[in-house]
């Protein structure tokens, strides 16, 4: 009884697998494709797209063909047929779940596109600031304070709590000031002014006093500054650079003698190896530390160059900005001298700022559009325009966490924009102490 039972069971479920299989199988035939079960699309792929690939001739990178590899295992796009004789297999949970993950570089790949405020943020008045394109009047420290030379006096505001202090005032037999650069550890400042003297002075709340003056080395107005840890560089209208080692007496350490006009730009490399130097002669300098010679000579440019700015992500580049006569921005490989690239902008370029978490450049102008453009580096595609100057951009400066920048014009308006996106974590504080030890003999030298 049991027998016949299981042998009419047995029987029926392979009636029903048949009966299964056959309606599954209905109306096909092993010569005629199923058109339900067939990619079109990857079918027009294969016919049309995927020839036109085969036969382009241009170079493809090991990494852009790693990438097209990952894309074609992700998409499914590694298949050889194109018609198909057979249904499509039923979806399955499991098998989504199953597909291989995508690589993590891959994925850093997709980004949501960051919203750019066309409008500053804030708004500050800055009066008797000096029009003039070849001094350097604004700098923010680590410590988050902006130092900006207004006429005879240097204003300090704290960007965290938006109080403004007056670091100090001069007559117009010193005055004015022609250059600030707070210094590596975002307490010291050197001020350069009209009468070629340099002073460099305590700025802490609690000090707030001049340390020493270096009158030694120029023989006119001090445009330009730039710190390389102890070292302070300056440049002078009278075509003279000078390394001060300001922990020693006799500060002077070096002379470099390659310009023939007024030094507007000064700009030492990430690793301190290499200082950039631009002129009114329409020359850009670059000299080594260690040999204190000049390893290049760039006279591309046509008119005075005061924007330099090296590449936080490829240290061997250099960008360079032209004045009006010139209204370009070079892109200087420091090791081969060669020109990368150049790219005219229509204006004259005051400044210029590589962004720290992003492959972009920010240059300011003058005449005449007076704005800030973001650049999309390598390719120069502008990003977007920033607009609020009525009279030309004198300098930039950026904040200490490399998000915001600040822009002072001959408008007599400071201008700040967040430009390179919104900060994680600031680490001004971790970056000045680090940066105190090479400062500590200032006080015992007058």
């Amino acid at each position: 009884m049991d027998a016949g039972n299981l042998s009419v069971e047995s029987s029926s479920l392979s009636h029903g697998k048949h009966r299964r299989r056959s309606s599954r199988d209905e109306n096909l035939d092993r010569f005629i494709p199923n058109r339900s079960a067939m990619d079109f699309d990857y079918a027009n792929y294969m016919l049309s797209g995927r020839k036109v690939e085969n036969k382009s001739t241009s170079p493809c990178s090991p990494a852009k063909e790693s990438y097209r590899k990952q894309l074609a295992e992700i998409f499914n796009m590694n298949r050889t047929r194109i018609l198909s004789f057979k249904n499509k297999p039923p979806s399955s949970l499991n098998s989504l779940k199953e597909t291989s993950p995508v690589s993590p570089k891959l994925r850093s790949t997709k980004r949501c596109a960051r919203h750019i405020s066309q409008s500053s943020e804030r708004t500050l008045d800055a009066p008797d600031i000096v029009d003039d394109y070849y001094l350097n009047l604004l700098d923010w420290g680590v410590t988050n304070t902006l130092a900006i030379a207004l006429g005879n006096t240097v204003y300090l505001w704290d960007a965290s709590h938006g109080s403004t202090s007056e670091l100090l005032s001069t007559d117009d037999d010193s005055g004015p000031v022609t250059s600030v650069k707070w210094a590596p550890d975002g307490r010291h400042i050197a001020v350069g002014f009209n009468n070629s003297e340099v002073q460099l002075w305590d700025a802490s709340i609690s000090t707030n006093q001049p340390l020493r003056t270096l009158q030694e080395g120029h023989g006119g107005r001090v445009g330009s500054l730039d710190w390389n840890n102890h070292i302070l560089t300056t440049g002078s209208m009278d075509s003279l650079i000078i390394n001060n080692d300001v922990r020693i007496r006799s500060h002077i350490i070096e002379t470099y003698r390659g310009h023939h006009q007024e030094v507007c730009g000064l700009k030492w490399s990430t690793s301190g190896q290499q200082l950039a130097s631009g002129g009114n002669d329409n020359l850009i300098n670059i000299w080594s530390l260690q040999s204190n010679r000049r390893v290049h000579r760039f006279a591309d440019h046509t008119s005075a160059v005061k924007a330099l700015s090296w590449c936080p992500f490829q240290s061997n580049l250099l960008a360079s900005g032209g004045g009006v006569g010139d209204q370009c921005i070079k892109f200087w490989n420091s090791n081969t001298g060669l020109c990368l690239n150049s790219v005219n902008t229509g204006s004259q370029v005051s400044s210029l700022l590589w962004s720290r978490h992003e492959r972009e450049l920010l240059s300011s102008h003058g005449f005449n559009d007076n704005q800030l453009i973001l650049w999309k580096y390598p390719s120069m595609v502008k990003l977007t325009e920033l607009h609020g100057h009525i009279s030309r951009v004198l300098n930039m400066t950026q904040s200490p966490d490399g998000y915001k920048v600040a822009s002072v014009g001959a408008d007599e308006t400071l201008r700040l924009w967040n430009v390179f996106g919104t900060p994680e974590m600031s680490k001004s504080k971790q970056d000045a102490a680090k940066a105190e030890e090479p400062f500590a003999s200032f006080a015992r030298i007058r």
